[in-house]
């Protein structure tokens, strides 16, 4: 499984917390493909939990994404959903 050429132009930023076994596992899954990836730990970064809120509803879920300005969240952690919203082959 690898990235089509598309997706080679994007920036992915996961937000996350420290604790999370489902942000583990999301960045076992891109570290697994060697997908790059910019980590922002919503309990360090000013503004990111406000910023994963908003995004889901009021909700704090992580990982949520944010492919190139396209927001989702993989919480819980399912990685054939992961694998569709970052359109790998």
């Amino acid at each position: 499984m690898g990235i089509n050429r598309q997706s080679m132009n994007r920036k992915i930023r996961m937000y996350t917390t420290s604790w999370c076994v489902d942000c583990r596992r999301a960045k076992w899954f891109l570290k697994e493909r060697n997908i790059p990836y910019e980590e922002i730990n919503i309990e360090e970064v000013d503004g990111a939990e406000q910023f994963v809120t908003a995004a889901n509803e009021g909700k704090r879920r992580v990982p949520t994404f944010d492919v190139n300005g396209r927001i989702f969240h993989c919480s819980p952690y399912d990685p054939a959903k992961l694998s569709r919203e970052l359109e790998l082959e």
